[in-house]
């Protein structure tokens, strides 16, 4: 494995392209057909939209080397195969790329705030890289708190434009009350799923390292509980998503949109009922490690959901 690769690798770059694909998505299939129907500007031009996703991918990346920097040990035990720093980068290169990343990301926010006239994207993008690096350093061996960071931290990715173009339309066109009515509706909706399923991920993962996180004293769900009541954790969870698409779903139908509804039964509720039914049968890492990938799986079905606001809007 190249040095080029390696550093691909452990930026997570199919993370970091579903980052920049939800943002996109929710721009242009959600936020520009409300505005167009509705005949207003967007709020984000082109160049604000490009700063705070470009920002979203570095602040995102810097995370992952960080991530890894303080995981070495861990990471010889649960991803051995997987482990980029020393081998491949060394530990110096590793924070400084953290370091210009994160730096990047930070800038790019704060002129994006600047120029779209929300001034606090900039310190908002600012708490998440500071709260990476103490999830890294401290909150990820500790019990819930981490998953609950990286949960809203995954939610603030859908949320960020979102509440940007909310904030401006709030204090710029009073009397778009509708308008400001649905976008927030449709903000906390796909928030609330991003963040439900990273939680149910986060924890997943969990049991999935417990045999490394246990040998260097992670106080994880899964360790301080036991595995049942991760279990049951996870499903509550899991139930709460599914009732909740279903919810949604019979919504949708009542405006005749079908083919969203169809679309979101097959490829979004069934994956969830039968990840369900294979989570309660796993026992072993790599079952857990395929339940953690097909979650993954439902969030990216999930945000191509908003393609189907280009035809309904």
């Amino acid at each position: 494995m190249n040095k080029v690769v390696a550093f691909f690798g452990l930026i997570r770059w199919p993370n970091l392209v579903f980052i920049a694909l939800t943002q996109l998505l929710f721009q242009y299939c959600l936020l520009h057909p409300i505005f167009k129907k509705s005949k207003i500007e967007p709020v984000l031009d082109e160049v604000a939209l490009f700063c705070i996703l470009t920002a979203s991918v570095f602040i995102a990346a810097g995370g992952y080397i960080i991530n890894d920097y303080f995981d070495i040990n861990i990471d010889r035990i649960n991803k051995p195969h997987r482990q980029y720093i020393p081998k491949y980068v060394s530990r110096r290169w590793a924070i400084l790329w953290h370091s210009l990343l994160s730096f990047l990301g930070v800038a790019l926010s704060f002129y994006a705030g600047w120029r779209a006239g929300v001034w606090w994207i900039g310190p908002a993008n600012f708490l998440c890289t500071f709260l990476l690096f103490v999830y890294s350093t401290t909150f990820k061996k500790r019990f819930l708190s981490g998953n609950i960071i990286i949960a809203l931290l995954t939610a603030w990715t859908v949320a960020i434009l979102g509440l940007a173009t909310f904030y401006y339309l709030f204090f710029h066109a009073e009397n778009n009350v509708i308008i400001k009515a649905k976008l927030l509706r449709f903000t906390i909706l796909y928030a609330a799923f991003a963040f439900i399923s990273s939680l149910v991920r986060e924890a997943v993962k969990d049991m999935e390292d417990m045999r490394g996180d246990l040998q260097y004293g992670c106080k994880t769900l899964p360790i301080v509980a036991g595995i049942n009541a991760a279990k049951t954790y996870v499903l509550v969870w899991l139930v709460v998503l599914i009732g909740s698409l279903f919810t949604v779903q019979v919504y949708a139908a009542q405006f005749g949109w079908w083919w969203m509804v169809l679309y979101g039964f097959f490829f979004i509720t069934v994956p969830l009922i039968y990840l369900s039914f294979n989570f309660l049968k796993g026992k072993l890492p790599h079952e857990y490690h395929r339940i953690s990938s097909l979650t993954k799986l439902v969030m990216l079905t999930g945000i191509l959901s908003l393609l189907f606001f280009k035809i309904y809007l």
